[in-house]
């Protein structure tokens, strides 16, 4: 296979990661920032449960639209955990230091939009 091919192939797949990952973290924001600020919940505790919601539209969406492939019950425990420790420890390192809470939000966004979108093609959706 060409590398023009491969490189294009994986810049279809990015920017359809991408796509579904602009809705996700809509929703992880807003489930956020109800919580956060809406009812005094904490960082850390916040960001785990918007993440736990968005991150089971992700899975299921990109398994299909993004990867094109089933989904399983170990595809999802992996992603939700390696992904969940991820949101955790932003948010964990958000509540320890302090940072404003939109600035943990878009730490977050920016760190599951790369290490998700890597760890999806080379571990859960890997075929």
């Amino acid at each position: 296979m060409s590398n023009a091919l491969t490189n294009s192939r994986w810049l279809a797949t990015f920017k359809r990661y991408t796509t579904v990952g602009l809705v996700n973290t809509l929703l992880h924001w807003v489930v956020f920032l109800v919580l956060h600020w809406g009812l005094g919940t904490s960082q850390s505790i916040a960001n785990l449960v918007a993440f736990c919601l968005a991150v089971s539209f992700s899975f299921f969406v990109n398994a299909r639209y993004t990867f094109q492939q089933k989904t399983s019950l170990l595809r999802y425990i992996s992603f939700v955990l390696a992904m969940g420790i991820l949101s955790y420890f932003t948010g964990l390192l958000g509540d320890s230091l302090g940072t404003p809470p939109l600035l943990t939000l878009i730490i977050f966004s920016a760190l599951s939009l790369i290490l998700g979108y890597l760890y999806s093609s080379f571990c859960v959706f890997r075929k």
